[in-house]
């Protein structure tokens, strides 16, 4: 059953006639398209400084992306869609491009995000065409294709939480005592991510970036992608920014992901209570992580409707430390985090 569903969809940018970014779009988009009359529609942003519009002419869609330099870099999207594609794995193609202005024109694949189609009854469906989608992409891995999710980045995602969500967006300063404890934890935290067999990783393979497409699903936001541990995807589809699931589903689909990657031959955990232990302390990393994020978007880029999830992460965090006595002294500091801060911080 779900659980809560948080229905917001990435913010639309407002477009005004001073936009010079988008008039330099529309005129790239005049030159790829051989001259033929577009119409450009606000399709969505995201958390970075990308955003997308919709491309319409003679009675077809395409989608252009607005990267701006100097703050993202095509050239990683157009080579892990083709890396994808190549696993056999709906990514969109890229039709144009245009690495020095950043743009690229490419397919689209709709309107209908998981997030917005996933319900009590498409559940398994959707996350059962996920999952397949996903081993295939994990079978395709080869050490040396993508930047690894080494010890470094590891940290210095983690890092984000007592920086950003503690101290700037809760305003607490953690004692000493914490600070060293939670340092401690974070080590835990990586030594066991780095101890696990290393796949490609999509690095936000959740329902807002996959879309409902035939062949399901089509995959987007890629660009991030690394290479680490086997857990990382399946917990950030199954723990979720923007939607939960009752625990018992977690558990199943967790298990059935496993059995389907030890009959396709990866190197999953032999067993499943290892694996699923490894899939939570992943999971934990992560929740960490996107805290100290979500309070960055929201404080330094002005981008406030992210921070309001943060609850649904904390619950994340705590139902994972609560399950593991080497997790006991994160949960008490949580509390004391949740305690302490006035209602009006933690909601944004």
């Amino acid at each position: 059953m779900l659980k809560s569903h948080n229905s917001h969809e990435r913010a639309i940018v407002p477009v005004n006639a001073a936009d010079t970014r988008r008039e330099q779009l529309a005129s790239w988009l005049a030159e790829a398209l051989r001259g033929a009359p577009v119409v450009l529609e606000p399709a969505s942003s995201d958390a970075s400084f990308r955003r997308y519009f919709r491309v319409r002419s003679a009675g077809c869609a395409w989608i252009a992306m607005d990267a701006p330099p100097g703050r993202e870099d095509c050239r990683a999207f157009v080579r892990v869609a083709r890396m994808l594609r190549d696993a056999g794995v709906n990514a969109p193609r890229v039709l144009a491009q245009d690495f020095e202005r950043g743009f690229l024109l490419l397919t689209d694949f709709g309107t209908t995000t998981y997030l917005a189609a996933l319900d009590g009854a498409s559940a398994p469906r959707l996350i059962g065409d996920a999952t397949d989608a996903l081993i295939r992409w994990q079978l395709a891995s080869r050490p040396g294709e993508l930047p690894p999710y080494d010890r470094e980045l590891l940290g210095r995602e983690c890092a984000l939480f007592p920086e950003w969500y503690v101290g700037r967006h809760l305003r607490l300063a953690l004692t000493p005592a914490e600070s060293a404890m939670l340092a401690d934890v974070i080590d835990a935290l990586i030594a066991r991510a780095l101890a696990q067999p290393a796949v490609y990783v999509h690095r936000d393979y959740m329902p807002r970036n996959l879309m409902v497409t035939d062949p399901n699903p089509g995959v987007l936001d890629f660009q991030d992608a690394v290479y680490g541990p086997i857990t990382y995807d399946l917990a950030s589809l199954l723990r979720d920014a923007f939607v939960s699931w009752e625990e018992e589903r977690v558990l199943d689909w967790t298990a059935r992901y496993w059995e389907k990657a030890k009959r396709a031959g990866l190197p999953v955990a032999a067993d499943f209570a290892g694996f699923y232990a490894d899939f939570e302390w992943m999971g934990l990393q992560r929740h960490l992580k996107v805290l100290g994020i979500f309070a960055r978007i929201h404080h330094r880029d002005g981008k406030s409707g992210y921070v309001e999830d943060t609850p649904r992460f904390l619950r994340y965090a705590g139902a994972a430390c609560a399950r593991y006595r080497e997790l006991a002294p994160l949960a008490r500091l949580l509390d004391r985090l949740e305690s302490e801060a006035p209602a009006a911080r933690r909601a944004g």
